[in-house]
């Protein structure tokens, strides 16, 4: 069995900020095709805070969630307690699509592959942030901007790759 590549899919503001109040400080469709096309296909690995926060089900797409609590079960989530754990979850898939929140990112780290990244031209208040990623470790291999318009922010898709 082949490790799964570890692909983090996050939108991030300039000042780092992911979210608020359980959901996303801005709304730009573009992102949220842009999402579902990478995630389609593939698990995903998220927290339970995510997983609540989403409106349902991702059709196409298994759930895997990470949470400390051993009681937690949800229709239609596998879960799961630690990383090792969440790995193997993915059993023989291509890749694992890492999708949140914050404290995932920060578990998985250290695993990641590759980092699907939209970058968004502004700086939102909210309550949960992710830092930079370090350009020592992660190179840019691809950057596709897109200007503001109707009233939205403008924004960056990144593909940033392991060193």
């Amino acid at each position: 069995m082949n490790k799964a590549e570890i692909v983090f899919v996050l939108a991030r503001a300039k000042n780092g900020v992911i979210g608020r109040d359980g959901d996303l400080p801005w709304r730009i469709p573009a992102d949220l095709k842009h999402f579902k096309a990478l995630t389609q296909g593939a698990p995903m690995l998220m927290g339970r805070k995510t997983f609540e926060s989403l409106p349902g089900l991702l059709p196409g797409r298994r759930h895997i969630v990470l949470t400390r609590d051993r009681a937690w079960r949800a229709d239609g989530a596998e879960v799961v307690h630690d990383v090792a754990a969440a790995i193997t979850a993915a059993g023989d898939s291509d890749r694992l699509s890492v999708v949140g929140g914050a404290e995932i990112y920060a578990l998985l780290l250290p695993h990641a592959d590759r980092i699907e990244l939209t970058e968004i031209d502004d700086a939102p208040e909210g309550d949960t942030v992710v830092p930079p990623f370090d350009p020592a470790r992660w190179r840019e291999d691809a950057r596709e901007v897109h200007p503001a318009a109707d009233g939205r922010p403008g924004f960056a898709f990144l593909t940033l790759r392991r060193q």
